[in-house]
């Protein structure tokens, strides 16, 4: 019973301190900003994260980790015709793409400027999916799918579409018709790489 109450109070702790860190920044939220929302006090806290910086560090794993994702995304890989794996690959980024994985607030520490370990974790975590995609277009033109070309070139062409349209709508909060534009964006993207003899 002990056991299970203390991890719902950890839960509940990481779960106020997400929220605030996400909205506020780090440098602008306090333990006691975070005592206050769990109604808790500092030492537990203290005794579940250590500090605050332990605290933000356990949430920025819990939020940035983008491993389910990016496994779904591989499991594409490899398994059909390449255009039918673009597909699946469009389908799931835009449909499934973590996005409070890239609040700013959980990026922000002291000024304006981006935590340099949760930049580098999120440069290695697109970097991943990049090879992923780069992959698939490879296998494209080595199948005669697609024209031959530079595979990372159309691969970034790739994931700008899409990153385009998920991060208008975590920065800016813009709304879209996200089907319309996987059929748009997979359209457009078969239409480039068409293998014309």
């Amino acid at each position: 019973m002990k056991a299970e109450r203390s991890k719902v109070t950890a839960a509940r702790i990481l779960q106020a301190a997400s929220d605030l860190f996400s909205e506020k920044g780090y440098a602008n939220v306090s333990i006691r900003d975070i005592c206050h929302v769990t109604k808790t006090t500092a030492p537990v806290i203290y005794y579940y994260f250590g500090s605050k910086k332990k605290l933000f560090d356990a949430v920025a794993r819990k939020q940035i980790s983008m491993e389910d994702f990016i496994g779904d995304l591989a499991r594409f890989s490899g398994t059909d015709s390449p255009r039918a794996e673009i597909g699946s690959f469009v389908a799931k980024y835009l449909s499934s793409f973590p996005e409070h994985s890239f609040h700013p607030g959980l990026y922000l520490r002291d000024s304006a400027s981006l935590d340099r370990q949760s930049a580098e974790m999120a440069e290695r975590d697109l970097e991943r999916i990049r090879r992923i995609a780069v992959g698939m277009i490879e296998r494209g033109i080595e199948a005669r799918e697609f024209r031959k070309t530079d595979a990372v070139a159309a691969a970034d062409c790739l994931l700008g579409m899409l990153n385009r349209v998920i991060f208008q709508h975590i920065h800016f909060s813009k709304t879209s018709d996200r089907d319309a534009y996987r059929r748009f964006v997979t359209d457009f993207f078969f239409r480039a790489m068409e293998n014309r003899p």
